[in-house]
């Protein structure tokens, strides 16, 4: 954990979230600026910045995070209408707190290319 993070306090309950899903390796909660009906956040528990700090020994831990991001989207009734999932990474591309989070967003119109 990162003492500095705001996902980390997240994870270990220090800053209360409105927590979607929980087990040992992962936390999802809703976003405090939603962008959709549905936008929550799919996190590690373990602190990882950015995209690029991910080594091959993380290639499972990012495929249940995106796995778990389906799974939330079927259980919200959105798996049939489509739903966007999005990691940004670093500032320029919209990153503003540096753990890897999968965005996860579904309920309404996307265009392409985002913003």
């Amino acid at each position: 954990m990162a003492d500095d993070c705001l996902f980390c306090k997240i994870v270990t309950g220090e800053i209360p979230a409105s927590i979607v899903y929980r087990d040992d390796r992962i936390v999802a909660f809703n976003d405090i600026n939603p962008q959709a009906p549905l936008h929550a956040l799919v996190v590690p528990t373990r602190h990882i910045a950015t995209l690029n700090a991910l080594s091959a020994d993380d290639d499972a831990l990012v495929g249940e995070v995106v796995r778990r991001a389906g799974i939330i989207a079927k259980d919200k009734g959105f798996e049939a209408h489509g739903y966007r999932t999005v990691f940004n990474t670093n500032a320029a591309a919209g990153q503003t707190v540096f753990h890897i989070h999968l965005h996860l967003l579904a309920g309404r119109k996307f265009t392409w290319p985002p913003g």
